[in-house]
């Protein structure tokens, strides 16, 4: 049997209570790294990050609200506590709102770009010190398909995803020389807790969407989680400042 395509590094997830970043863990401590998930939601965190390392050794997890800076730096001191390094950090945590232009109030908006951007602008000035005094590390930026083409009817959530998109470029050319690379996934529709909210609401996202996709279903965490796995290993040492879709032919 071969060596696990991850051994020896350390993760952070953002989100990763549940959904995509659960997925994430999963797959990466199968794959023989170690785990620090993050979220607001503690309880479920907690059960998460129990049910993947009933003993604490592969997977623990901290509460986190990646719009404030103390908590990023208290996050980075209790992964550092409890691993010594971290090799790979996944900005994962965001979330998923609808409005157009002229149904979006300010303070949505706000909300969107605090949770969406500066969250994943904290994370990167948070660890890129870290990853660039050991000259090595993979920061992957969840964004979406939305940041690839004009999204109507989510006017906030497209704008943050096009953020994400555009801090990830610029900041890989700025830590390329430093061995830190920076790349960014976009998923297409993601069957997620996210989702399912919305199909609770009546709200009909899911068949609206289906059509959209050629290979005719939405994904499911894993596919994105594999993706996490390929750019977080050496697989991929030579990608950064790229985007990776994972959206079932929708953008095509």
């Amino acid at each position: 049997m071969g060596k696990s395509r991850l051994e020896g590094k350390v993760a952070l997830i953002t989100g990763g209570a549940r959904g995509m970043g659960a997925s994430e863990a999963q797959l990466f401590i199968d794959e023989g790294a170690r785990v620090v998930i993050t979220d607001i939601l503690d309880e479920v965190g907690n059960e998460t990050a129990k049910r993947l390392s009933p003993d604490g050794s592969k997977c623990i997890f901290i509460h986190h609200d990646v719009t404030s800076e103390s908590d990023w730096n208290a996050v980075l001191d209790g992964a550092l506590k409890a691993f010594g390094q971290i090799d790979i950090l996944v900005n994962n945590a965001g979330i998923f709102e609808r409005g157009s232009i002229m149904d979006t109030d300010l303070k949505s908006f706000e909300r969107t770009m605090d949770i969406n951007v500066t969250g994943v602008f904290l994370g990167m000035k948070t660890l890129a010190p870290h990853m660039v005094q050991r000259q090595k590390g993979s920061i992957i930026n969840i964004s979406s398909v939305a940041g690839l083409d004009g999204t109507p009817g989510f006017v906030a959530y497209g704008a943050s995803k096009w953020a994400v998109r555009g801090m990830t470029k610029g900041v890989a050319k700025e830590l390329a020389p430093f061995g830190v690379r920076v790349n960014s996934i976009h998923p297409g529709i993601i069957d997620t807790p996210m989702l399912q909210t919305f199909d609770a609401a009546g709200e009909g996202v899911r068949e609206m969407v289906r059509t959209r996709i050629p290979l005719g279903y939405e994904a499911e965490p894993i596919h994105v989680a594999r993706l996490a796995l390929y750019l977080g290993s050496d697989d991929s040492a030579y990608s950064t400042g790229s985007e990776f879709v994972v959206d079932g032919g929708w953008s095509a």
